[in-house]
């Protein structure tokens, strides 16, 4: 008699359509990343002084405000693919916009076409990959996805800084659109294909509809649980990060004497860290809970602002770059999959754009505040700021982020220890 195997084949983590998604996503963000850290210096080159960039990316964020809401809704109702596709197409023209710009200011009308397109992508993109695991793994999908994800930062920045050293900010950016187009085709033809299967039924785009979507998720902001917390937490934090960090490649160039090529390497130092981290830290989420591997997130990005404000030599910016992609790589799986397990399945677009939306309406006015503290004070104010907060939202982190299934097990050990003092 044959003998049969019953052992189960252990599925792999990410399945085919998850590695063509990556795909796209690893193709477009490599174009982002190749002059996503040089842009402040691409506005420089447009003769924009440091007040001007801080106005510049003040304004670039007003875009997304309104968008993002709007993006999660869509993505919600017509698909994750069929809102991935759209946004692409609106990439490319962003991309032939800041191109062909003359001035700063053009550039803004470039960048306002790409926070369209963040805001369709970005909503999806969680929401797409939490469709595509369970519970069980969803921490350790999420950081074999960012993992892969972080090619982008090691590939981008130092391909976009040796092109614009090399040929100039133009060319740079021509060879990124072409990398996005290439993203874009594989993008649509996922959502042409996911249009007779999985998205063959979409919902119709009314009033209504987004009306309902959008009390549901208030509702849970304003029920003080979670998803209340995640949004103070996280907003705080993107007021003081967005406040410094919009700024950190004047930083480098003019206080740490950096070139464009430097810069770009430090970036892709970061990549390696955070991509070497995530899959760990989402298999320590899985297991600890989100909320340990979000708190030594925190505290190592603290740590390494602390380094970045202490060094004046490309090797110390790198050990400072190391930490910071490690203190991301440790909190980013775990961020995604807690959103995810708070946020009923059908609202998963919505809600990832209403909280980006937020710390966007939150952070508004964070590029040009960072801008005049430098411009007064020094260029060392707005990141020991960032420092303070940092540290301070550890706390909130600790005590509120747990999961209902944490809080339910937090209950059970209290009761049987008060049981046990009781016999």
């Amino acid at each position: 008699m044959q003998t049969q195997n019953t052992a189960t084949t252990k599925k792999p983590l990410l399945n085919n359509v998850l590695k063509l998604f990556m795909a796209g996503m690893v193709l477009a963000n490599i174009a982002g990343n190749m002059y996503g850290s040089l842009l402040p210096l691409y506005l420089k080159e447009l003769n924009a002084n440091v007040v001007q960039v801080g106005l510049f990316f003040t304004l670039s964020r007003i875009i997304p405000l309104v968008f993002q809401i709007l993006g999660g809704w869509i993505s919600d109702s017509l698909g994750r693919l069929r809102s991935i596709a759209m946004g692409s197409v609106a990439g490319v023209i962003s991309y032939i916009g800041v191109i062909l710009a003359p001035t700063w200011q053009w550039v803004l009308l470039g960048e306002g076409l790409g926070a369209v397109t963040r805001s369709l992508v970005g909503p999806s993109y969680s929401a797409f990959i939490a469709e595509q695991s369970s519970e069980e793994n969803r921490a350790r999908v999420f950081g074999a996805i960012e993992g892969i994800f972080m090619l982008v930062v090691i590939i981008g920045p130092p391909l976009g800084g040796w092109l614009a050293d090399e040929y100039g900010f133009k060319m740079m950016l021509i060879c990124a659109g072409l990398l996005y187009t290439m993203a874009a085709v594989i993008r649509i033809g996922m959502a042409r294909t996911a249009a007779k299967g999985s998205e063959s039924n979409p919902e119709k785009l009314s009033l209504g509809n987004l009306k309902g979507k959008l009390s549901a998720l208030t509702g849970l902001l304003l029920a003080g649980g979670l998803i209340t917390w995640l949004l103070i937490t996280d907003g705080v934090r993107d007021i003081a990060y967005t406040m410094s960090f919009t700024l950190e490649s004047l930083y480098l160039e003019e206080i740490g004497g950096l070139s464009m090529r430097e810069i770009g390497l430090l970036a892709s130092i970061f990549g390696v860290f955070n991509m070497v981290t995530t899959l760990p830290a989402g298999k320590l989420a899985d297991a600890k809970g989100e909320r340990v591997a979000i708190v030594g997130g925190f505290l190592l990005d603290a740590i390494g602002i602390v380094i970045f404000l202490e060094v004046y030599t490309f090797w110390g910016y790198a050990i400072a770059w190391a930490i910071f992609g490690i203190g991301v790589g440790m909190m980013s799986p775990a961020y995604n999959s807690l959103i995810s397990k708070a946020v009923p399945e059908n609202l998963r677009g919505t809600a990832f754009g209403l909280l980006h939306s937020s710390l966007g309406l939150f952070s508004l006015p964070a590029p040009a505040i960072g801008a005049q503290l430098w411009d007064r004070y020094s260029p060392q104010t707005p990141f020991r700021i960032t420092i303070g907060i940092a540290l301070l939202t550890i706390i909130p982190a600790w005590l509120k982020f747990k999961t209902p299934e944490e809080k339910q097990a937090s209950k059970l050990t209290l009761t049987e220890a008060s049981v046990t003092s009781e016999t």
